[in-house]
């Protein structure tokens, strides 16, 4: 194919105060750059947008360094080899690698993986046998000391990561499964289409709390958090002694203008002997060929399903997909297709 001499790419025109706007972003014409000794160029086919981002946007020291205003910002992307600098890759090879938010993208051989589109669709490397896939894995599994016969509640459970949760918690031997989901028909997903034992919505009146309480009457085991807030709170209140939480995520406080108040219970963790640890799906790595192997397996067999959001379009359809992502819009792994 001819590669043309510009394309487009998304950068971040304004840190966002609260929810991230259309204005936080722009449309940028750039360059397209013909890759040196050691890197290959992509045409990006799909890019993800994942919650992780948001905290991204705001000027602050994290585990990743913040997007700069005026510059393009990155995430997951699966494409296609258009031009290699690299024996290790060939024109028409199709690659995972972290240059999303663009349409064409010059990356480092080192940093880009093969994948296999006759394995899976290419769409499944972002999410169900990509960073999801691997956060699900581990954190229930490694971080979260997932036994046989536990009681695990998920938060966002209708969610890219949450709904891989509570799918491994079934097929491993969880004696149940909760999920909590934010509409009438995420919640019937999550039992109908996922196999969930049961699910509520929470924004149903009434506490989290409440909610979870009728459906664990006797206590959960292992808590998986991709919510916080007063997720967390109703956790930790109902985690049975020696119970473990996974932090992976707060999305119910990215978007807060104001200091998030902290679950109030938590001093009950003491007295439980409660685990709470958090996780980065990069420190997993030494999992992946084991991950792979049982999700695919998984997968195959029609046992562990997978769900996506598809916004097509093109790249600048990018900024209205990641506002719809932090507001809920999507169900399982949302995806930007080129």
């Amino acid at each position: 194919m001819t590669v043309p001499n510009t394309a487009l790419e998304i950068h971040l025109a304004s840190r966002p105060d609260g929810y991230p706007a259309e204005e936080n972003f722009a449309v940028a014409e750039v360059e397209v750059r013909h890759p040196a000794d050691g890197e290959i160029l992509v045409r990006n086919l799909y890019m993800s947008v994942d919650p992780y981002m948001r905290g991204r946007m705001n000027d602050v020291k994290s585990y990743v360094p913040p997007f700069q205003i005026g510059q393009a910002l990155d995430g997951g992307a699966v494409g296609e080899v258009v031009e290699s600098a690299s024996p290790d890759f060939q024109v028409g090879d199709h690659v995972l690698h972290g240059k999303g938010w663009r349409e064409y993208a010059t990356v480092g051989a080192d940093h880009a993986v093969k994948v296999d589109p006759d394995a899976a669709p290419l769409s499944a490397y972002l999410g169900v046998l990509g960073m999801p896939g691997i956060t699900a894995y581990a954190g229930l599994l490694r971080v979260g000391e997932f036994k046989e016969g536990d009681v695990v509640f998920v938060s966002g459970a209708a969610g890219a990561v949450g709904a891989i949760v509570g799918q491994i918690a079934k097929l491993r031997g969880a004696s149940k499964v909760i999920g909590s989901a934010g509409s009438p028909e995420k919640v019937k997903h999550l039992v109908e289409d996922l196999g969930f034992d049961a699910a509520f919505n929470y924004k149903d009146e009434g506490p989290v709390v409440k909610h979870l309480a009728e459906l664990a009457p006797t206590g959960i085991d292992l808590y998986f958090d991709n919510v916080g807030g007063e997720h967390l709170e109703a956790a930790i209140t109902l985690l049975r002694p020696f119970g473990h939480v996974v932090l992976c995520g707060a999305i119910s406080q990215y978007n807060d203008t104001s200091a998030a108040a902290g679950p109030k219970n938590l001093s009950a963790a003491i007295g439980k002997r409660l685990t709470l640890r958090g996780m980065l799906a990069n420190d997993h790595g030494d999992l992946r060929d084991e991950f792979l192997r049982e999700v695919g397996g998984w997968i195959a067999s029609g046992e562990l399903r997978y769900t996506e959001t598809v916004v097509e379009g093109g790249v600048r359809q990018a900024p209205s997909a990641f506002v719809g992502m932090l507001r809920g819009a999507n169900t399982g792994k949302m995806l930007v297709k080129f």
